[in-house]
């Protein structure tokens, strides 16, 4: 079970964030993100309704309030990151997020077992390749390090505080929303603050309503992958379902093959490999 849900996670994951970048090209980052997660949080609070999720408000919402202010920050490093400097250094150095969780379990004292450890390596090796590590060119900004640091770190917290959100699944649609409400509120601050300074919060020919499915689809999958992945969370190691759920950049490498024809490098397939057989290794072990 833990394997499923973590490896639906990654799924999750990597669809929301290709979709987000495609809607990215169209609109700014900024208002894609607060668009897409205040749709969700309709959907959400919708569905806590009509569960009775509010039975289940208790101290452990704090998590989700946390998750939802990390959360925000986390993507804006990551989108800011993007800008500065080449994806070929950002994205790869983006997965150490999942050490956060992995410490976290090993520090509560999950002690994953030889085919495991070797699996997590594998997987973890092969995402990193996936990522296509730029390993020539131009010195990277100490900032864009930074910045893709802290980004990592914030999503590696929102992984460790959203699964302790909850333990019922009406609770765990009730933590989502109060994150997702959270997150909106956050990035609506930081949105407001940006147009203030001049930025603008719309495209130059302003908001095309065609993109609001596209919209929906990311704000949902994201939302659901952090169900799935506090669920699987739950019901195994964290250090297997942390390590699965971080297979996301495979996905979406996979997706602009798909549907865009962007070609693999040889070390991004290498990659997508490695990650397989990690998978299969934590799967088995």
């Amino acid at each position: 079970m833990t394997a499923f849900f973590a490896l639906t996670t990654s799924l999750l994951w990597g669809l929301a964030d290709f979709g987000g970048g495609l809607l990215t090209r169209r609109a700014p980052a900024l208002t894609v993100v607060v668009v897409s997660q205040g749709m969700a949080a309709v959907v959400l609070g919708v569905i806590v309704l009509a569960t009775g999720g509010w039975s289940e408000a208790g101290p452990r919402l704090w998590f989700a309030f946390a998750a939802g202010l990390v959360g925000p920050v986390a993507l804006f490093s990551f989108y800011k990151a993007l800008a500065l400097g080449p994806m070929g250094v950002v994205s790869p150095l983006a997965t150490l997020s999942v050490a956060v969780p992995v410490g976290v379990g090993l520090f509560l004292g999950e002690r994953p077992g030889l085919l495991q450890v070797a699996g997590i390596a594998v997987a973890v090796s092969g995402v990193v390749l996936a990522g296509g590590p730029q390993l020539r060119g131009a010195p990277v900004q100490r900032r864009t390090v930074l910045l893709t640091l802290v980004s990592a770190g914030g999503f590696g917290t929102v992984f460790a505080l959203i699964t302790e959100a909850s333990t019922t699944v009406t609770g765990l649609f009730l933590a989502l929303f109060v994150q997702r409400l959270t997150s909106v509120a956050t990035g609506g601050a930081a949105l407001w603050l940006s147009v203030r300074k001049g930025t603008p919060a719309l495209p130059p020919g302003g908001f095309d309503r065609s993109m609001l499915p596209a919209l929906g689809f990311v704000g949902l999958a994201d939302v659901a992958a952090n169900g799935t992945y506090s669920v699987a969370a739950q019901h195994g190691p964290v250090t297997v379902a942390a390590v699965l759920a971080s297979l996301y950049p495979v996905v979406t490498a996979l997706a602009a093959r798909g549907f865009l024809s962007e070609r693999l490098r040889a070390v991004q397939a290498a990659g997508a490999g490695l990650a397989l057989v990690g998978t299969l290794l934590l799967a088995t072990g």
